[in-house]
């Protein structure tokens, strides 16, 4: 099993939400990154909101 996984910040949840889902799984965060979300307007295209992502190590037990 990988050490690292991957947790995304739901659009209702709170970073902090998010940081105690990781913990319950037994990760911690190692490295947090955001990429925008697109979306396509009469304009063109835009960024609608951030997505903030987690990377995170598994505990050692």
């Amino acid at each position: 099993m990988s050490r690292k996984k991957k947790f995304y910040v739901g659009e209702k949840e709170t970073i902090g939400e998010c940081l105690d889902r990781m913990k319950l799984e037994g990760y911690t965060p190692v490295r947090r990154m955001e990429e925008p979300v697109l979306k396509e307007t009469k304009k063109g295209v835009e960024t609608a909101y951030q997505r903030i992502i987690f990377e995170a190590e598994k505990l050692n037990e």
